[in-house]
C-alpha cells in the first residue's frame, strides 16, 4: 500500500492537467471546478455506477433468454438411450427385444453396453418472472433512489469545493489588504529608522534606539514574508482544486458580504436534510420490499431446440419444445420475514428521527452563524477604527520623538499597538468570511 501511494504521490504531476491561467477570475475558476475536479469527476463516476445498478435490476424484469449449445459423447447405457431418444432416432432394438429369443431373463447387451455415441443438443431457452409479489419492483424503486442519493453526494462535494475555492480567493483578497497594512508600517518604520539615524548623527539618541528600531522593523519584513508564503500556498490550492497551474487572480474580489436567507427555504435546499429525506424513502421501500417476501412468485419458461448425432443435423426432424409456468409460496421460514418487516419498521421510525434532529441541527447551526457574524461586524468596524486611532497616535508619538520629549521605546510601543491591530482585523476578517461562506454552504446558495 505504502508502495502504492507513493507511486500514485510521484506520478499525479505526469497525469495532471497542463492548462494553465495566468489570470483567472472566480466566476471562470467556478465553471472550471464543476468540469475539472478530481473528487467531483470520481463522484460522478459513483453517479453512473449507481445509474448501472438501476438498470441491472430493471433488467430483472424482462427475463432471460439463453441459447445452450451442447457437445457430448458416452457410452454410459443411460446416456446413450437418452441421447437416441432426444434425437427420436429410439427402436425397439435398443429395448433388447432382438435378442428375446434366448429367453426372458437373457440381458439385452445393445441395451447394457452400447457403442459410445456422440450428441450435440442446441436449445433456445427463455425464463420470465410473471408475478414477484411486487419484489422486483421494489428493487428498481430503491436503486433509483440510491441513484439519487449518490447524485446528492456529488452535489455536496461539489458544494464543498466551491466553499474552498471561494474562501481561497477571498483569502488573498484579505491577504493582500494585510500585506498592504504591513507595507504601511513598514514605511513608517523606514521613516523611524531615518530619523533615529539623523539623531544619533546630531548626537541626540543613542546606537541601541537605532537597533531597536531596526529589529522591529526585521519582525515587520518577517510578518510580510511570511503572508506572501502564505498567498503562494492558497495560489497552490487553487491549482490542486481546478486541476490546473493557476497563477494569479483577477482583481474582481471585494471584501465578503453577507446574503440573508430565510430559514424554510434554508431548510428546503439543504443537502444534508434532502439526502436524510432521501434515506427516509428508502426505509419506507424496504418495508414494502419485505413485506412482498411474503407473497407468492409465479415464473414463466419456455424451451425450443433439437438433437442429433451430428451438429445441427436434421433439425426439423429432430426438434422438440417445453414450456410451463412455476407457482412457488414460502409458507414458513421460523419467522424471518416476519421480523425482517419489524426491523424495516424500526429503521424507518429511527430515520424520521434523524431527519427532524437533522432540521433542528441545521437550525440551530444558522442561528449561530449569524449571531457569529454580527459580532464579527462589529469587532471589524471596531478594530478599523482602532488601528485608525493607533496609526495617528503613532504619528504623534514620531514627532514628539523628534523633539525629544519622548524615547524611542515609547514609538516602538505604539507601533507595536498598530501591528497587534492589524494582525487581529486579519484574524477575524477570516473568520466572518469563513462563516459567511459557510452559512452560504449550508444554504446551498446559487450566489458566487
Amino acid at each position: 500500500m505504502r508502495v502504492l501511494l507513493w507511486f500514485c504521490l510521484m506520478t499525479l504531476p505526469i497525469f495532471a492537467s497542463s492548462n494553465t491561467y495566468a489570470e483567472l477570475s472566480l466566476n471562470k475558476a467556478i465553471e472550471i471546478l464543476k468540469n475539472e475536479n478530481l473528487e467531483v469527476n470520481i463522484a460522478r463516476f459513483d453517479e453512473q455506477i449507481k445509474e448501472y445498478k438501476h438498470n441491472l435490476a430493471k433488467a430483472n424484469n424482462y427475463g432471460k433468454l439463453d441459447l445452450v449449445q451442447t457437445a457430448m459423447r458416452s457410452n454410459d447405457a443411460g446416456n446413450v438411450f437418452g441421447f437416441k431418444l432426444q434425437s427420436r432416432e429410439a427402436s425397439f432394438r435398443d429395448f433388447g427385444f432382438a435378442e428375446m429369443g434366448s429367453g426372458i431373463d437373457t440381458q439385452a447387451k445393445e441395451l447394457n453396453y452400447p457403442s459410445a455415441r456422440t450428441h450435440f443438443q442446441t436449445k433456445i431457452q427463455y425464463q420470465l418472472p410473471i408475478y414477484t409479489g411486487g419484489k422486483l419492483q421494489q428493487y428498481g424503486k430503491i436503486t433509483k433512489a440510491l441513484q439519487k442519493l449518490s447524485v446528492l453526494d456529488t452535489q455536496k462535494i461539489l458544494s464543498e469545493k466551491l466553499y474552498q475555492l471561494k474562501k481561497s480567493y477571498y483569502d488573498i483578497y484579505l491577504l493582500d489588504t494585510y500585506i498592504y497594512n504591513l507595507n504601511i508600517i513598514s514605511t513608517n518604520m523606514d521613516r523611524l529608522e531615518n530619523m533615529a539615524q539623523s539623531m544619533i548623527d546630531e548626537g541626540y539618541a543613542k546606537k541601541v534606539d537605532l537597533l531597536e528600531v531596526q529589529s522591529k522593523k526585521a519582525n515587520v519584513v518577517r510578518m510580510i514574508n511570511k503572508a506572501v508564503a502564505n498567498k503562494e500556498l492558497v495560489y497552490h490550492f487553487i491549482s490542486f482544486l481546478l486541476n490546473a497551474k493557476v497563477k494569479s487572480v483577477s482583481g474582481d474580489i471585494q471584501e465578503i458580504t453577507l446574503h440573508e436567507y430565510k430559514i424554510e427555504s434554508i431548510l428546503l435546499n439543504n443537502l444534508d436534510i434532502k439526502k436524510a429525506k432521501q434515506g427516509l424513502d428508502v426505509t419506507k421501500m424496504v418495508i414494502d420490499l419485505n413485506k412482498a417476501s411474503n407473497l407468492p412468485e409465479i415464473g414463466g419458461f419456455a424451451e425450443y431446440g433439437s438433437s442429433d448425432n451430428t451438429f445441427l443435423g436434421d433439425f426439423s426432424d429432430n426438434d422438440a419444445y417445453t414450456f410451463g409456468i412455476q407457482f412457488k409460496w414460502n409458507l414458513f421460514n421460523g419467522g424471518f420475514s416476519r421480523n425482517s418487516i419489524e426491523k424495516a419498521r424500526v429503521e424507518n421510525l429511527k430515520v424520521q428521527k434523524q431527519v427532524n434532529l437533522a432540521q433542528k441541527g441545521i437550525v440551530l447551526q444558522v442561528e449561530k452563524i449569524n449571531t457569529e457574524i454580527k459580532s464579527y461586524n462589529f469587532d471589524i468596524e471596531s478594530l478599523k477604527k482602532e488601528i485608525e486611532l493607533t496609526r495617528s497616535i503613532y504619528k504623534n508619538y514620531l514627532g514628539r520623538y523628534q523633539e525629544k520629549l519622548v524615547s524611542i521605546n515609547d514609538v516602538i510601543i505604539k507601533q507595536s499597538l498598530e501591528i497587534e491591530k492589524v494582525l487581529k482585523l486579519n484574524e477575524v476578517q477570516n473568520s466572518r468570511t469563513s462563516k459567511i461562506l459557510e452559512l452560504d454552504k449550508i444554504a446551498n446558495g446559487d450566489r458566487k
